[in-house]
């Protein structure tokens, strides 16, 4: 104390710098960020994620809706989306999902069969279980590769974990005031007949030395003074009582329980929403990530197929939204209570950023600038093996109908800043 006493200017400096550093970084780290920028950015693509409220109480629900697309660029080291279980993605059991859809479908299975290139809607209803605040994201496991995660928002659930109930009528008729609990004492109580049992089985056999003198006999090769007559009996007498309990306890079950639904292991099929119409040729020519400038620099042609008009209104890659601040329509498509933190402040810088006519093919020159590059840890694709990106590209006509469009490719870093 004394020695920090009399060098002020020596030790502040630095404790300024800690704390200002401190308050500049995020509140606390996100799952998604550990992934690989590959999984985020040429796997699935979510758009129109809508969740129905920030605040909620203990028990009461959260409904998150919205699409995702899976990029025709599918990566080579993840598995094809041949089976898929729709999820939510939180820090633990603090929600209890109510309820789940994929185009309309139950999602109580997984689904097979997912086509690449095509989009899927989805909805979730979650029951607040856990007081505290979290991230809520959709999500979607794929076998064989694992969690593929949207975006996030906070949630806060309020209220006590105690009055959490979760009730439901079973198959039979009985109301089950909360499936939690319910059935838990039977549990319990087997558990510590099964525990009971192994106890009084190494009781028996640690009641006499152990190591020593067995190795003693083992060296010996007198094994035969290892296990006794009384030790066979009641090993014998142990597995009668093991294959009884076992024997019993199912017809008790089966007695008590006469209408059972065994946990459901198939797999269903549901097609993908419908194709929208083609509005746009895009035809990737390069793209650079400018490191020192955190940009993201894309030249790619496009040709205008339809009959309307069309401008660029918004890139999106990894969750991150890149928006035409320029284009109302665009601004419009973001909902004010959209999450902050995935929507860039810089938004989208597009050369030449006048309608595109029908017919008409026009190369454009697109920067997407942002810390979120660095702050979602997404500039690792410069170290991948195929250092490749892929996003979703949204235009818009004069009436402000919304076109969605893919690109990807390679891409190259760049360590000097252009001038």
């Amino acid at each position: 104390m004394r020695s920090i006493a009399r060098a002020p200017g020596r030790v502040l400096p630095p404790l300024i710098f800690v704390l200002m550093c401190a308050q500049a970084l995020p509140a606390s780290a996100h799952g998604e960020r550990a992934q690989e920028p590959y999984l985020r950015t040429r796997t699935a693509h979510w758009y129109d994620v809508k969740w129905s409220t920030d605040k909620l109480a203990v028990n009461d629900t959260i409904t998150v809706t919205g699409k995702f697309r899976l990029f025709h660029d599918w990566p080579d080291a993840v598995k094809p989306p041949d089976t898929v279980f729709v999820s939510n993605a939180t820090p633990g059991p603090v929600f209890a999902r109510v309820d789940s859809y994929l185009n309309g479908v139950p999602a109580r299975q997984s689904f097979r069969d997912l086509q690449i290139g095509r989009d899927y809607e989805y909805k979730m209803v979650l029951q607040g279980r856990v007081p505290g605040r979290y991230h809520v994201h959709p999500m979607i496991a794929v076998k064989g590769s694992g969690p593929l995660v949207g975006p996030g928002k906070w949630i806060e659930v309020t209220g006590n974990q105690a009055d959490f109930t979760y009730p439901l009528k079973a198959i039979s008729g009985e109301n089950i005031d909360n499936l939690e609990t319910w059935g838990l004492s039977t549990a319990v109580k087997w558990h510590l007949i099964l525990l009971a049992i192994a106890a009084a089985w190494i009781l028996w056999w640690i009641r006499r030395p152990l190591l020593i003198p067995r190795y003693i006999a083992l060296k010996k090769e007198r094994e035969d003074l290892l296990t006794t007559n009384v030790d066979l009996a009641v090993a014998i007498g142990l597995l009668v009582v093991v294959v009884a309990l076992s024997f019993g306890g199912y017809a008790w079950a089966r007695s008590k329980y006469p209408r059972t639904v065994p946990l459901q292991a198939g797999t269903m099929y549901t097609a993908p929403l419908p194709a929208q119409p083609k509005v746009v040729d895009i035809r990737f020519k390069e793209a650079r990530y400018d490191v020192p400038g955190r940009s993201m620099r894309m030249t790619f042609e496009v040709t205008n197929v339809s009959d309307k008009p069309l401008r660029l209104g918004e890139f999106a890659t990894a969750s991150i939204r890149f928006i035409n601040q320029n284009l109302p329509a665009a601004r419009a498509n973001v909902a004010g209570d959209y999450p902050h933190d995935v929507v860039a402040r810089t938004g989208l810088m597009i050369v030449d950023d006048t309608e595109i006519k029908p017919g008409e093919t026009r190369t454009l020159k697109v920067d997407a600038t942002d810390a979120a590059w660095e702050i979602e840890r997404l500039t690792s694709f410069l170290t991948d093996v195929d250092s490749k990106f892929g996003g979703l590209l949204f235009f818009f006509d004069p009436q402000g109908n919304r076109y969605i469009a893919e690109v990807g490719g390679p891409i190259l870093p760049v360590f000097r800043k252009s001038v």
